[in-house]
């Protein structure tokens, strides 16, 4: 089959990495968490004394710095899953707390930040037959993707399946925190100057409040094949 790009983007805890994992393990593309690298320069802010209690960000600080941050993954062949790597050190823990989700959308606001992280994005797809979720994949990282979609869902529906998130890692809040959170971060990602999350005009929509995650699959790989067999064509 040819080789293309997947692109997801969409709003937090609409599920695009579960899905875009799946995908990827489906059809054995690799799989790029966007995300998971704004997380990850977020993680540095923190440790280094960047961003101070009420989230103001020491930016002048940190765009200094982005040349000590590296971020990579590593797939663990026992949980076979990627894992997100800062300096070396596995991550993939810390990033998930709330206090990241807390600071993210402002770290990845950064003019600068996004810079680095978009290039490194578009060095780790070049080869296609790659799966990258986050908020701006096919609109500014691949927008020549071959197959782009955009996920949604209900405000409650995904502060509940972010509440199992936290709580199944110990970390316990309220619903209502959870969604007045998810609202913040929604607001700041399609508020930012530096590429906001929007829709790209060709993107299917996928609003999976009453999608199970088998049949959201199911749909989506039926869009692959169809959009390889239509590039093979071209």
């Amino acid at each position: 089959m040819q080789k293309i790009t997947i692109a997801i983007d969409g709003y937090s805890s609409c599920g695009k990495s579960t899905l875009a994992k799946a995908i990827a393990q489906k059809i054995n593309y690799n799989y790029i968490d966007t995300g998971a690298m704004y997380r990850a320069v977020t993680v540095y802010a923190l440790r280094n004394n960047l961003i101070n209690a009420k989230h103001k960000i020491n930016e002048v600080e940190l765009v200094a710095q982005l040349n000590r941050i590296d971020v990579a993954f590593h797939f663990n062949a026992n949980t076979k899953s990627s894992e997100t790597l800062l300096n070396g050190e596995n991550i993939e823990k810390e990033i998930r707390t709330m206090l990241v989700n807390e600071n993210v959308s402002k770290v990845s606001s950064i003019k600068e930040v996004r810079e680095k992280m978009v290039a490194l994005q578009r060095k780790m797809g070049k080869n296609k037959e790659v799966v990258l979720d986050g908020r701006d994949i096919g609109t500014n990282v691949f927008p020549d993707a071959e197959l782009k979609l955009f996920m949604t869902a209900d405000y409650d529906v995904r502060a509940q399946r972010r509440l199992d998130e936290l709580s199944s890692k110990g970390q316990y809040f309220t619903h209502e925190e959870v969604k007045i959170n998810l609202m913040q971060r929604d607001y700041d990602d399609t508020h930012r100057k530096e590429n906001p999350l929007i829709k790209a005009k060709d993107a299917i929509v996928i609003d999976n409040t009453d999608l199970s995650r088998e049949e959201q699959l199911e749909f989506v790989l039926k869009l692959i094949t169809d959009m390889q067999l239509l590039v093979e064509k071209v």
